[in-house]
């Protein structure tokens, strides 16, 4: 479903307590609510897909948002991203790792390909986000990762074998990472539940596509994420959001 958004003006993005914010999987869903939400409140946002007719829209949408074509399983991609970034506005405050696909299937219908996918995308692309901000972070004394996860980090059910391992993948990293870093580094994991979205639309199995119909009887809006998004990053340097899972009321 589609919710028609106010485009946002050049002013309105342009505060003084502003972050610079790159966002993966920009083109749509979580990824699009993320960015204009947070270009709305004044951050300088740097996004990034594979879609580029979805980013030349976002970007007429969201004028003074910087939209780049970005393939998260392309580690010298990823690198190239951010480091642009940095070059361009000096610094990157917060990497919104966002990026994911889910095509669900059970383990029997042997969709190895799409397995393979999943992983590359979600579980190799968060790591090639990560390795590419880290050196900066490090370097400026502070930073922000945040990861979108999903429910199914919390949860398995017949067709999410692979792509729940590939969010409980997402999330034991992320927490890793927190462990690892300094506490200058804060790092938050998002865990979405049912959220409208394209998602569902890369479901191949028939069987999976039919119980996804019933499973997305009650969604939410992106936006919905976005806002948790934005809570965690507002937050004062001494609060570390670690993780929050925002679903439907309904969702059970």
């Amino acid at each position: 479903m589609f919710h028609p958004v106010v485009p946002v003006s050049v002013d309105a993005m342009t505060t003084s307590n502003g972050k610079v914010v790159l966002v993966t999987g920009a083109s749509s869903g979580i990824g699009r609510a993320t960015a204009l939400r947070l270009a709305r409140e004044g951050h300088q946002l740097v996004v990034g897909a594979r879609r580029e007719d979805r980013l030349a829209e976002l970007a007429e949408t969201a004028p003074g948002v910087d939209v780049r074509r970005l393939d998260v399983t392309d580690r010298e991609d990823v690198a190239a991203f951010v480091d642009g970034a940095v070059a361009d506005h000096g610094r990157v405050d917060v990497l919104v790792n966002n990026a994911g696909v889910m095509p669900l299937s059970r383990l029997d219908s042997l969709h190895v390909d799409e397995w393979d996918r999943m992983i590359d995308v979600n579980v190799r692309g968060l790591l090639h986000g990560i390795a590419a901000a880290l050196p900066h972070f490090q370097r400026q004394g502070g930073g922000h990762f945040v990861t979108v996860a999903s429910i199914g980090a919390h949860q398995v059910v017949p067709t999410s074998a692979v792509y729940s391992g590939t969010k409980y993948a997402a999330w034991a990293i992320t927490e890793g990472l927190r462990q690892e870093c300094d506490p200058s580094i804060r790092v938050t994991t998002v865990s979405p539940g049912v959220v409208e979205s394209e998602l569902a639309d890369t479901i191949t199995e028939a069987g999976a596509q039919e119980a996804m119909r019933t499973y997305r009887a009650n969604t939410i809006p992106p936006d919905s994420i976005a806002a948790a998004i934005s809570y965690a990053i507002s937050q004062p340097p001494e609060v570390d959001v670690n993780e929050l899972i925002i679903r439907p009321a309904r969702q059970r």
